[in-house]
């Protein structure tokens, strides 16, 4: 069966950790359920989840999602994740909702999204979220790789990542070293980001802020104890993955 073919194969990696469900959801999957059955059968909090046909063809996703509270899923990874992360994070996805339909509500569909929408889709299909100590962060600013990942590589005992995107979620199911998060920098008032935390992420996400495109990269399996080649010394010697500036 097809959703049984595309369903992943390894959930009980570090970046889907942060995923409740994640194995209720997989195992009705597997079992021939519909995925928007598979997913309400998780009890979401916010949303239900509805047939990709039910979405209206002159309507955008983001509108629909808003107006009915439902969400328009179909039987592929790329749903699957994104219902996983509405499952775990509802309020965060509901804001990231919100703000959507105000920007379609004020600006209309065009064939630019405009820089509210793009950082807003930026977040919800690649972003993450960072909890750790200030010489990380600001190492991580800078893309200095050696002193974020060699240097002060004991330091990461004492943070956390989330990869939030969807998209970002999917492309890990297949891990390749180039695989890279836009994280989320905290707000010059913030200090430090209230990471894990659905209601304070939710709280956090100002469009004002966010027009800016506040997010830096960071190439997730350098993380340490995210991929066991990265405790090799040579690791972080690949140029085209971890170059200054990048």
């Amino acid at each position: 069966m097809q959703a049984v073919a595309a369903a992943p194969e390894n959930l009980d990696v570090p970046w889907y950790l942060p995923f409740t469900g994640k194995r209720q959801v997989e195992t009705a999957w597997h079992s021939g359920l519909s995925l928007h059955d598979a997913l309400n059968g998780a009890k979401p909090g916010f949303v239900q989840f509805v047939p990709q046909e039910q979405l209206p063809p002159d309507e955008a996703y983001e509108a629909f999602i808003w107006r009915t509270g439902t969400v328009p899923t179909r039987d592929n990874l790329h749903d699957f994740f994104n219902g996983l992360v509405w499952l775990a994070f509802p309020e965060t996805k509901r804001r990231l909702n919100e703000l959507q339909a105000a920007e379609i509500a004020r600006r209309g569909i065009a064939s630019t999204r405009g820089p509210l929408r793009d950082a807003l889709t930026l977040f919800d299909e690649n972003g993450a979220v960072l909890d750790a100590p200030a010489p990380l962060w600001k190492a991580l600013a800078a893309r200095d790789w050696h002193s974020l990942f060699v240097t002060q590589r004991a330091l990461w005992a004492e943070a956390r990542l989330l990869v939030f995107g969807h998209a970002l979620l999917e492309k890990l199911t297949t891990p390749r070293k180039a695989l890279t998060a836009h994280v989320l920098l905290p707000w010059p008032e913030a200090g430090r980001l209230p990471a894990l935390d659905d209601r304070a992420l939710a709280r956090s996400l100002d469009p004002d802020c966010l027009v800016g495109k506040p997010f830096v990269p960071l190439p997730v399996l350098g993380v340490p104890g995210w991929w066991p080649e990265n405790e090799l010394p040579d690791f972080y010697d690949d140029a085209k993955v971890f170059r200054p500036g990048r």
